[in-house]
């Protein structure tokens, strides 16, 4: 039955959240233990992003290669070992290389596991990639509450991230095993290392630039504007932010039914308008329920957008690897800059006009949400997809 392909790719995407949440939890053990200080800290964090944009590329040429499962569920267990890489470091200069790996495993087992996702809703003709995302978010928050009680207890992170690195391989190995795969036709030919993404890919991947940026720039600076703006304390201030993470995960995991009723276009044009008023409130007020609230909204506007653009462009490539590696290099990009731009706006003018134009950016992506409507020949109906 074709759920078990569901269910296998749900949890790569949920051990690949796992271990992304639980590298996140140590960060004050590689400042302490290295003697890092926070711009150093900083550049350190620089790497894996820089890691990702140089290997995404070639992810399509190894799926072509050696197929989507095997691929997959290679990158997924070099991703899993590379959580041990940074605490095995000897030395502050090794931690440039160590998270350059770490991110470059990272971005090509994003792409390989979304371009899963497109396979399993492809064969299934439903949609299924929001759901597959709130699963990265739920193992995301496993692995940060596991490393949050490690830090509590004390544990050297050599050792609690050496544990979660071999548990989340074996983890990955097992279920993974029925993962759908998707050779080369005989008279494919194998794709570019470096190419153009076609004109529909790159109108799809500007709604995920739209999407990713807003998704980071609230999440990073949600307390902080609660603090400076709002006046909230340091406890409502983390509570705003756990708040907007929530009504994330929830949307997403729940995203699937709606998109399924509405299609995708409608879908994204009703969170874009829920994330803009959302966006109002947090603009308007100056206190923080109300503030809290407006991020809730905006959370939840913005949640589906993402997976439903990487689903979107995975149909309309000449391969899903293709499509998912064109959008994955946009919004990347996207979530490396929307942080520090957001705090430079913060700092030139004031918090509330860098949200301001945050959420316009968020309104923008109403206009080419037309380019989120499957092709043709990608609306499969259920029963024929279901059928064996």
């Amino acid at each position: 039955m074709r759920d078990r392909h569901q269910r296998a790719t749900a949890l790569v995407f949920a051990v690949h959240g796992a271990v992304a949440g639980t590298l996140a939890t140590r960060m004050p053990w590689f400042q302490d233990h290295f003697g890092l200080g926070t711009a150093a800290l900083g550049l350190v964090l620089l790497c894996p992003p820089i890691g990702s944009f140089l290997a995404m590329p070639m992810t399509a040429r190894l799926a072509y290669r050696f197929g989507a499962r095997a691929t997959t569920r290679t990158l997924l267990a070099l991703w899993c070992a590379a959580l041990a890489l940074p605490v095995l470091a000897p030395g502050p200069l090794w931690l440039a290389p160590a998270f350059l790996l770490y991110g470059a495993a990272a971005g090509m087992c994003d792409l390989a596991m979304n371009a899963q996702g497109v396979l399993v809703q492809r064969r299934l003709g439903r949609s299924v990639m929001s759901g597959l995302h709130g699963m990265w978010s739920v193992g995301n928050l496993c692995g940060a509450g596991v490393g949050a009680a490690a830090a509590q207890a004390g544990l050297d992170a050599r050792v609690h991230l050496t544990l979660m690195a071999a548990a989340l391989l074996a983890a990955g190995a097992a279920g993974s095993r029925a993962l759908l795969d998707d050779g080369p036709a005989p008279d494919e030919k194998p794709p570019s290392r470096f190419t153009v993404p076609p004109r529909a890919v790159l109108l799809i991947g500007l709604i995920g630039f739209f999407a990713t940026f807003a998704e980071r720039a609230a999440g990073q600076w949600a307390a902080i504007y609660l603090k400076d703006v709002a006046g909230a304390g340091a406890g409502l201030a983390a509570a705003g932010y756990a708040v907007f993470t929530a009504c994330m995960v929830a949307v997403r995991l729940g995203g699937d039914f709606v998109v399924r009723r509405l299609g995708p276009v409608v879908t994204v044009r009703a969170g874009a308008v829920t994330a803009v008023l959302g966006g109002v409130m947090v603009v308007a007020f100056r206190t923080p329920a109300p503030v809290i609230a407006g991020f809730a909204l905006f959370g939840a506007g913005i949640a589906v957008v993402v997976p439903l653009v990487f689903a979107a462009a995975g149909q309309v490539a000449r391969t899903p690897a293709e499509g998912v590696a064109g959008v994955a290099t946009i919004t990347w990009m996207s979530g490396l800059v929307a942080p520090p731009v957001t705090g430079w706006l913060a700092g030139a003018f004031a918090f509330p006009f860098a949200f301001a134009l945050v959420t316009g950016l968020v309104a923008a992506m109403i206009w080419p949400t037309r380019a989120l409507r499957p092709p043709a020949a990608a609306r499969v109906p259920v029963a024929a997809a279901c059928a064996d």
